[in-house]
């Protein structure tokens, strides 16, 4: 009698003694999940790898006295031409901003040649490393500098495009969760056409992210490693969608087993079983994926790798222990009001995948190539992407950092707005200030703050910034002093064109890894080298083809000017990962129905036909996602929200509904060469089966 009761007991207080175990580790990591937006680091330096030349700008000028300056540019202007009032305003507001803050020089007004703008930069080191301080600087410069009557004032320079910058991405993390919430919870009530069945994988994906937010704090305090407003919005993201994905994945296995089984319990089990195997690859996917981004050079790219594990692992733990707990406890009821009841059969009706299955197996070969030269087609448009985005021209409604940088640009055509910084070994300073003035390219360059061994060196170049002429001085300056003075070469200019080269380098190494780590745990789950190779081929065509949409709409229909230099990188590693998990999802049930007994046809079928529907739930929900990052103000973000949403659907709707089945129709038992199913004979169809022999009568 008693092992009568075990089972029993077993069914009530498991599911109880999970949800208690998350309750508790909720109220202790909720307190550090709070903190994960203080540690979040946005300036551009950040982002750079610690050999950059730039980076060792960065962390000199943190040495030198005073610290890190902040440097603005005051700029006034009138069209037609400024009047002795305006510059007595501009005069005397410089002089209150010199009277309120410490400045490390007074500043002096370069007025432009035709005498409609007058700039006056400005620096201090009041603020130092402190964000707060900074923008609090920044806002009271603004406050100061003010224009009335048809004067244009604006404060420019890199400390106030740092602050407007910063002052987006502390947006971002509560915009894109309530904005990626909603979306959520309006695809899950109509996919799960119930009043309550939603809440339920919507509130653990809630839970997976507080999870998931701790334990990012945690890697940061731990480890030092880099958190920016970017990884932790990517994170936010997935913990979202790929929990919901693994969700509706669990919870349609659930239903089918509910009709099997009498006890909720027995029913959640057998679905864990079910699709257990196929929700862990999924997961390890991804997380070996981002984990290949460590071996970027890029502080933020090699970040994100660590963040975005961590909030694929706290989605699929929540969604493979509390979210079974919570339903099992909930019972079937929470399935109103279409309650799979005990012994009965699913409503019998058309399904769409199976129809869509069907004609493509009609003439596989066909539709195989068709939509191969489709996706070609689409990839072609990645030859309009444009080149690397500008700074000015990275965010979506332009700030006032922007604008001022604009009119600088407009002015002062004879030389660059935004100046360069060389840091010279003291002893030499004097010499590669000579060597610096007389550098093709260079308008000016003066001597400034010295300590430690360093001397700063502001350089001025004669062409605009962030164009090919900059960026010529700035590579002509590394040439010539970083061999012969052991001088380095930084700023903003020279701190994007760092970036852009570490991305071209991390690209060549990245990528490859990610298709290894990939290739490797798709082998083990499914037994076979062929399977995983078309699936790599699938969402590598994929990837192409929505970069190639992207071309398309970015500048011709969006306006952007650029394309940012890490958008193929995290694309194709988002991509990549991410959709392979619905080739994970399709061709693990076709597996199950081959050793089930199934010929190759039936398999490929039935899979689509049993997974298609969620397959297509759980990738417009991931599309649905990531597009959430499109309405954000920043145009990296932008970009990357729009190539991963776009991929999405085409992986869905497209290559794994009609090319991956169609490829598996044709490739029959040897889409699972060298396993031992691939060596399985295949069953007879019976309208391929022999006529029984007649005896004779008699006999």
């Amino acid at each position: 009698m008693g092992d009568a009761r075990t089972p029993a007991r077993r069914r009530r207080l498991v599911p109880w003694a999970v949800v208690g175990l998350w309750l508790a580790a909720l109220v202790l990591v909720g307190p550090l999940a709070g903190k994960f937006g203080e540690i979040q680091q946005n300036r551009a330096v950040d982002y750079l790898p610690d050999s950059a030349d730039s980076t060792q700008v960065a962390r000199i000028q943190d040495r030198l006295p005073g610290g890190e300056s902040t440097d603005l540019v005051l700029v006034y202007h009138r069209d037609g031409g400024l009047s002795a009032a305006d510059r007595e305003t501009a005069a005397a507001q410089v002089t209150e901003v010199e009277g309120a803050y410490e400045l490390t020089d007074t500043p002096r007004g370069v007025p432009s040649a035709d005498g409609s703008t007058l700039m006056y930069p400005v620096s201090s080191t009041q603020p130092g490393q402190d964000e707060e301080a900074r923008n609090a600087f920044v806002d009271g410069v603004r406050e100061i500098a003010d224009g009335t009557g048809g004067l244009s004032v604006e404060v420019g320079g890199p400390g106030a495009l740092n602050t407007d910058m910063g002052k987006v991405f502390e947006t971002i993390d509560g915009t894109l969760l309530f904005a990626t919430l909603g979306v959520v919870t309006v695809l899950l009530v109509l996919i799960y056409r119930s009043p309550f069945l939603w809440l339920v994988p919507l509130t653990v994906a809630g839970v997976a992210a507080a999870v998931a937010m701790a334990a990012g704090y945690g890697l940061h305090e731990l480890f030092d490693v880099t958190v920016t407003g970017q990884s932790g919005g990517i994170m936010t993201v997935l913990v979202l969608g790929a929990g919901t994905d693994y969700a509706l994945l669990l919870v349609s296995r659930y239903r089918e087993e509910l009709r099997r089984h009498e006890r909720p319990y027995d029913a959640m089990s057998a679905a864990l079983r079910g699709c257990g195997p196929a929700i862990l690859a999924s997961s390890g996917t991804v997380a070996a994926g981002l984990l290949c981004l460590l071996a970027a050079d890029l502080n933020s790219s090699s970040g994100m790798g660590p963040v975005g594990m961590i909030g694929v692992l706290a989605a699929l733990v929540a969604m493979t222990t509390l979210l079974p707990a919570v339903l099992v406890l909930l019972g079937r009821r929470v399935f109103w009001p279409l309650i799979p009841a005990f012994g009965s059969a699913p409503k019998a009706r058309r399904s769409l995948f199976a129809a869509m299955g069907t004609s493509a197996a009609r003439r596989p070969a066909a539709v195989l190539a068709g939509g191969g030269l489709l996706l070609g087609a689409l990839a072609l448009g990645t030859l309009d992407l444009t080149g690397d985005l500008k700074q000015e021209d990275s965010f979506t409604d332009r700030p006032e950092s922007i604008s001022a940088m604009r009119t600088l640009a407009e002015e002062y055509p004879e030389r660059s707005s935004r100046p360069l910084t060389v840091m010279a070994p003291t002893d030499r300073a004097d010499a590669v200030l000579a060597r610096t003035r007389a550098t093709e390219g260079v308008a000016d360059a003066t001597a400034g703050r010295d300590g430690g061994g360093w001397t700063e060196i502001s350089v001025f170049a004669t062409a605009a910034p962030e164009t090919a002429g900059e960026t010529r001085t700035i590579e002509t300056l590394r040439d010539t002093l970083d061999d012969d003075h052991g001088a380095y070469v930084g700023g903003l200019s020279a701190q994007q064109l760092d970036l852009a080269d570490s991305e071209a380098r991390d690209r060549k190494v990245i990528v490859p890894l990610v298709l290894a780590a990939v290739f490797v745990i798709l082998m083990v789950l499914l037994r076979s080298l062929v399977a995983p190779l078309l699936l790599l081929a699938a969402v590598v065509a994929v990837w192409g083809a929505a970069l190639g949409i992207g071309g398309l709409v970015f500048e011709p229909l969006l306006g952007f000017t650029g394309t940012d230099p890490g958008l193929g990188l995290l694309s194709f590693v988002f991509l990549v990962a991410l959709g392979v998990d619905y080739g994970i999802f399709l061709l693990h049930r076709m597996r199950e129905e081959s050793l089930n007994g199934a010929e190759p046809e039936v398999a490929a079928l039935t899979a689509l036909r049993t997974t298609g529907g969620v397959i297509a739930s759980a990738g417009i929900v991931l599309a649905a996602t990531f597009a959430v990052l499109t309405t954000l103000p920043l145009v990296p973000l932008v970009e990357l929200g729009f190539v991963i949403a776009v991929g999405v659907l085409l992986d869905t709707f497209l290559v794994r509904t009609y090319l991956v089945t169609t490829a598996s129709v044709l490739l029959r038992r040897r889409l699972w060469w060298p396993g031992r199913l691939s060596r399985a004979p295949e069953p007879v169809p019976r309208d391929r089966q022999p006529e029984p022999v007649q005896q004779p009568a008699g006999r």
